[in-house]
């Protein structure tokens, strides 16, 4: 059984365009897709194709029009704590020190506060931060922030990490520091790990297995078994490994396909709003539309 299953999962969005008027705008057309206990997987795809909505899926916060998610052969239908989320923003508690911010989700679950704060040291510790414990988020770098956010969502021990690009926002050096962080604590802790990301060399340095995604709506066009253990990838030369750039270029083709079919369907939706808009603008349906396409 595996730990995580997709099954013909559709999402429709919809889209206001007065009155009581709604257009319907498919973000995933029927995912499916397998991950297994212990397994990194990471998504990639063209920008609005769905791989944030299908990661919201599986967390929880949303539920699917069709198909069906499960975690260990149970309906996903809501949260749950055997699933921790970490944003691409931080999203620290600003009057928190860092040591309360790993706390933070413990203390639902948690009422010994001695023990919350031994686990939160560990996870600390575990993300290269002891001794930062008294510092507030304003007194730390960006990669220290999402270190921490990291360290928050593992204190729960969680079954699964969500990831949903938690370094995109990051400089390239640290940006490479916390990939081989990750790749090491994913597997220290044998978490199953959901990776969103629109980093191919990220994707190949992370990934036990790399499902590209559609251009919108969303479907698994194919999934790449990565031929390098984890060990391997954390070499410091792997990029220059035979495997590593084949699975690359792999990646890219595939990847570059639906990005141009994503340039053509926008080109094509600009030229028709234009063509129906009256002379003072596109209209409020077409903003609304953009909106939407790029948050999903």
């Amino acid at each position: 059984m595996a730990k995580i299953e997709s099954v013909n999962v559709k999402k429709i969005f919809k889209i206001k365009k007065g009155g009581n008027q709604y257009d319907e705008l498919p973000a995933l057309g029927g995912v499916d897709l397998k991950i297994e206990q212990g397994e990194f997987m990471v998504i990639v795809g063209p920008s609005g194709c769905g791989k944030s909505t299908f990661l919201d899926l599986v967390s929880g916060l949303t539920l699917p029009d069709s198909g069906t998610i499960t975690i260990d052969g149970k309906p996903v239908t809501g949260p749950g704590l055997d699933r921790a989320i970490v944003f691409q923003q931080n999203a620290l508690f600003p009057w928190r020190t860092t040591l309360e911010n790993v706390e933070f989700g413990l203390e639902s679950t948690n009422p010994d506060r001695d023990n919350r704060r031994e686990i939160a040291l560990d996870y600390l510790s575990l993300v290269g931060l002891s001794g930062y414990h008294n510092h507030y988020p304003h007194q730390l770098s960006g990669g220290m922030k999402q270190r921490v956010s990291i360290a928050r969502a593992l204190a729960l021990n969680p079954d699964i990490m969500l990831m949903d690009e938690p370094l995109a926002a990051l400089d390239a050096q640290t940006r490479e520091f916390l990939q081989r962080d990750i790749l090491r604590i994913s597997k220290e802790s044998h978490k199953t790990v959901l990776f969103i990301t629109h980093s191919i060399d990220e994707a190949v340095f992370l990934g036990d297995k790399v499902a590209v995604m559609s251009a919108r709506p969303g479907v698994i066009k194919e999934i790449l078994d990565i031929p390098l253990t984890a060990e391997q990838r954390a070499e410091d030369d792997v990029v220059a490994t035979k495997e590593f750039v084949q699975s690359r270029l792999i990646l890219w083709k595939l990847l570059k396909e639906e990005v141009v079919k994503v340039q053509e369907s926008q080109i094509r939706f600009q030229n028709q709003a234009v063509a129906q808009s009256p002379a003072r603008g596109i209209g409020n349906g077409l903003i609304n539309a953009v909106r939407v396409l790029t948050k999903i």
